[in-house]
């Protein structure tokens, strides 16, 4: 304590230097309790990181038969969903080119006979769009998928003469890409955009082929509707109207008239048939229309 008191300066110095060293022990000890959790923690993911990457890839033997049961019942809806799809489309059975023209005459004088019963006008010489085909036979490649297109035509030229349109005035077929054995992407569908490939890339494998006509038909509107709705709802094939274009006959409004006297009382003795002076005419309604479509009939090829 003497020494302390005679050399205060030198023990000062030495008493900041003993609590300097005793606060860097303990921040040291601190850190490296901190380290030694944090090297911990790491050899323990390391550890299981090592420990995953050598395990057996496969599931568990109860999970992997639980998968494929699951996948099972997916690949069982998957066809039923693939069943009901093509039982809405026309069949294509196999066909020989003379069978497919003989098809084709039956066909044509169907239509021509039921047009007849309903009073429907078609156009002269009409072949239901295969004109080519009823002088030269199809090549044996495409006669199949020419029989499904007859058929295909033949359900939407009848749902207009049952509706008993006025005439159908008009109906052009598009050639199938088989007809001219072109291998080229085909054209898309009005209003979409052709898909470009990448390079390298493997193409998608096709599901659905189109089967293209043009039709245009002169009805009444009742009539016209009950067209429309039958392509839409039809069970037996899928139809999807790709463009509509409707023209009313009567391009001008009906000119506004004035009555000079009061409407007259109905007379009693007026016969059924007979329209009393001054009776309601209606001035909408009853015009007819034309209507233009193109119609995409579809064919699954998965």
């Amino acid at each position: 304590m003497k020494w302390f008191q005679q050399n205060r300066a030198l023990g000062t110095i030495l008493l900041a230097a003993g609590i300097g060293i005793l606060l860097c022990g303990a921040l040291l000890y601190w850190r490296w309790s901190v380290w030694t959790d944090a090297k911990q923690t790491f050899d323990q993911a390391a550890a299981e990181r090592n420990r995953l990457q050598g395990l057996n890839p496969y599931p568990d033997n109860a999970n992997y038969k639980k998968l494929q049961g699951f996948l099972e019942k997916y690949t069982a809806a998957l066809d039923k969903f693939k069943d009901d799809l093509k039982g809405e489309v026309a069949p294509d059975p196999p066909l020989a080119p003379n069978e497919f023209q003989s098809r084709l005459r039956q066909a044509t004088l169907a239509v021509q006979e039921r047009a007849r019963t309903n009073n429907v006008k078609l156009p002269d010489n009409f072949q239901l769009g295969f004109d080519e085909f009823a002088r030269m036979m199809p090549g044996t490649a495409v006669a199949a998928l020419l029989g499904q297109e007859l058929s295909q035509t033949q359900m939407l030229i009848n749902v207009m003469l049952d509706a008993k349109v006025d005439s159908i005035t008009s109906f052009r077929r598009h050639p199938l890409p088989e007809e001219r054995g072109a291998t080229s992407t085909p054209t898309p569908p009005p209003g979409q955009r052709a898909a470009v490939a990448r390079p390298g890339a493997t193409p998608a494998p096709k599901l659905i082929e189109r089967n293209v006509v043009d039709i245009s038909f002169k009805a009444a509107p009742s009539a016209a509707r009950k067209v429309l709705n039958e392509i839409t709802n039809s069970a037996s094939q899928f139809f999807i109207i790709r463009t509509l274009y409707v023209h009313n006959e009567k391009e001008k409004g009906p000119p506004h008239e004035r009555t000079a006297s009061p409407t007259p009382a109905p007379n009693p003795q007026a016969s059924p048939g007979q329209q009393a002076p001054g009776a309601l005419n209606f001035i909408v309604g009853n015009e007819h229309i034309e209507v233009s479509a193109t119609i995409e009939m579809l064919r699954f090829v998965f």
